[in-house]
């Protein structure tokens, strides 16, 4: 099956990535800094090659042009358009990663800066979307089966706040070893199986990619982990989450699928909110939820575990909520 064959061009192509691209950033000294205020025991963690989503990216875009070959050739492009979407935010991560290992620090990019140009970006996939008649104003809501109409200009508002959110959210959610990576490999096979159940064979092929790629970094990124992804690759991946969910119609399934994503980004709004009310007491020991679970005795291998398995479960779940949408 093509999607099978997909995955593993992917796996392939980023793990022998992984072998040439984790020497040259050490000899290239791209090694990650940490937070001053983060867990004194990431401190060991200084100087490790970031920026390693490269391979994964490598991976899927070998992947998706070999295997989808004969969709290209029929003139469909919406996995290379989701592709795209996610390179662009990619590319974003990457020149801020670039600037972090420039100017040796741990903020690159502004937050306004990297804000204006994931609005961009997403307002110009969802008219991309539009016009080549891949998207609808209509927001499908699991479990109920029905769709509800939305003028477009509402439904364009709509998408470009869940996909700004989604790739920060995801962004937040890389902050220990492997946590993105297993998180988001359920995510990945929960679009496997719902584009194959629509007989959305493009979206099969760029789904299992994705799947193969982290698969394959995961390698690498497993506690203790030898590489980083970096914003360059957490910035990716928030846009295939979104991106795959948009070009599917299946939005809202987002915040059941990427609950733990939710959950990340949530814990660092309501530390800041109420660090500032309280004037200066602390909601969690640290933000975002991951450290706080940390600092209470939870090690990084069994924050990966959960993590990715109550992921796993929910995936099953907003698979059931979205099945019945259309007859098989």
């Amino acid at each position: 099956m093509t999607y099978i064959l997909s995955f593993i061009v992917a796996f392939g192509v980023a793990a022998i990535a992984g072998q040439i691209l984790i020497p040259l950033l050490r000899r290239l000294k791209a090694g990650q800094s940490i937070r001053e205020d983060g867990p004194t025991w990431h401190m060991s963690k200084q100087g490790t090659p970031t920026m390693g989503g490269l391979m994964f990216i490598l991976g899927i875009g070998v992947a998706i042009v070999t295997e989808g070959w004969e969709e290209i050739q029929r003139g469909n492009f919406i996995y290379l358009f989701v592709y795209l979407f996610a390179l662009v935010f990619g590319a974003i991560g990457f020149v801020d990663d670039f600037q972090k290992l420039r100017h040796h620090a741990y903020e690159g990019l502004t937050a306004l800066q990297k804000f204006l140009l994931q609005l961009a970006a997403a307002v110009a996939f969802t008219v991309l979307l539009r016009n080549y008649g891949y998207l609808t104003p209509s927001l499908y809501i699991p479990f109920f089966n029905v769709e509800l109409a939305m003028p477009w200009v509402v439904y364009m508002i709509f998408a470009a706040f869940v996909m700004v959110a989604t790739v920060n959210a995801v962004n937040l959610t890389d902050g220990i070893d492997g946590l993105a990576t297993g998180v988001t490999i359920p995510v990945a096979l929960f679009y496997v199986g719902v584009s194959a159940w629509y007989g959305r064979d493009d979206l099969t092929v760029l789904s299992a990619a994705l799947a193969g790629g982290l698969s394959a970094f995961l390698l690498y990124n497993f506690h203790p982990a030898k590489v980083f992804m970096g914003d360059t690759g957490s910035l990716f991946l928030g846009g295939m989450v979104c991106g795959l969910a948009f070009a599917l119609n299946i939005p809202l399934v987002i915040p059941i699928i990427g609950l733990v994503y939710v959950a990340e980004v949530l814990s660092d709004i309501i530390q800041v909110v109420y660090f500032k009310k309280t004037g200066g007491k602390r909601f969690f020991r640290m933000a975002p939820l991951h450290h706080h679970l940390e600092m209470g005795g939870w090690s990084e291998t069994k924050l990966f575990c959960v993590f990715s398995g109550l992921t796993l479960v929910l995936c099953v779940v907003a698979f059931l909520g979205v099945m019945n949408r259309y007859p098989v």
